[in-house]
């Protein structure tokens, strides 16, 4: 298919002014993503202006764990802060019987997104839904929010793999029962975001990455058989080839990630998606244009999706998204 599909990471999100009038009004960010009005506008706006060829669900990967009964707050200009889970009583009061009752408005914005595709004119449009994958959300649950290096996480798979092995368990199960639940809703593909996967060692990868990406897309396939599953291995570098194994339909390429390697170690079977460096969308003029081309050129006649190599950042320039959406579709 050429020209590719297209979709952008956090296409839906701040650097629309039409989505930060939305925010304005909305105190919490969770309380954003569990409002399904508000979370569906949010979720369109980006297709009504840009047309692009999927929609992705307005959420957030911390969703889960909240979900779960950990505790959640997003702190303006530090992020997400969750208590430490450093031992074997914060595992246990991890409740995944809260799971399917706390997301409910997340299904109902799946729901209002769904209808307001075909309402809107745009029912050739694939809604993705979402979920961060088990490690990456076990990062942020062990450190207490963002790292550098998620050196505490690391150490606690090394140090005691019995009390990591019972919190991977019981998300991954979490969150296929999660996913799970969005295609019952409506949605039409599912992503796995693993952005955190590069920071492990190669044994470590392949039992805390790619064991529960296998296990999660096994699930789905039984309960949903043939949806389509992207993963987002992000930093994996070399690994990416081993993480073709877990069954995903494409896989997303990180900015740092070189497509034509990347195709040679990944069977054409396995769609890739990628890998627009953000900061190229930025810059516009010269620089996206031939960053865009040259992404072109090395992904034709293979099955791929243009998409960027990590979300847009706040200060993207509306007209550069259009520019880029333009050179894309002219390809």
């Amino acid at each position: 298919m050429w020209p590719p599909p297209m979709w952008l990471m956090r296409q839906a999100g701040r650097y629309l002014p039409e989505y930060r009038a939305i925010r304005a009004g909305v105190t919490d960010f969770i309380a954003l993503c569990t409002t399904p009005e508000k979370a569906a506008e949010v979720t369109l706006q980006p297709i009504r202006r840009y047309g692009f060829d999927a929609a992705i669900l307005f959420s957030d990967i911390l969703v889960l764990p909240w979900a779960l009964g950990h505790g959640l707050e997003f702190k303006e200009g530090e992020g997400p802060v969750l208590p430490k889970l450093r031992d074997a009583a914060g595992v246990d009061a991890l409740n995944p019987a809260k799971v399917a009752a706390a997301v409910a408005p997340v299904m109902e914005t799946v729901r209002r997104v769904a209808a307001g595709l075909t309402t809107e004119g745009f029912s050739q449009t694939a809604l993705i839904g979402f979920a961060g994958a088990p490690f990456t959300v076990a990062c942020y649950m062990v450190e207490g929010g963002g790292s550098r290096d998620f050196a505490a996480t690391r150490a606690m798979a090394y140090a005691d793999p019995a009390l990591f092995g019972r919190l991977m368990d019981t998300l991954t199960e979490a969150t296929i029962v999660y996913l799970s639940a969005q295609v019952d809703a409506g949605a039409e593909v599912l992503m796995l975001f693993d952005s955190w996967a590069g920071v492990l060692a190669p044994g470590l990868f392949r039992t805390h990455v790619i064991a529960p990406a296998t296990r999660i897309i096994n699930a789905l396939r039984q309960r949903h058989p043939g949806i389509p599953i992207i993963g987002f291995p992000r930093l994996a570098g070399l690994m990416v080839g081993d993480y073709a194994a877990t069954g995903v339909n494409a896989i997303g390429m990180d900015t740092s990630m070189d497509l034509t390697r990347a195709s040679g170690a990944i069977p054409a079977s396995v769609a890739l998606q990628g890998n627009l460096d953000p900061m190229a969308l930025v810059a516009g003029g010269v620089a996206l244009a031939n960053e865009t081309d040259a992404i072109l050129a090395a992904m034709r006649g293979r099955p791929f999706i243009f998409n960027l190599g990590h979300g847009i950042v706040p200060q993207t320039p509306p007209d550069h998204v259009a520019a880029l959406v333009e050179r894309v579709r002219g390809a």
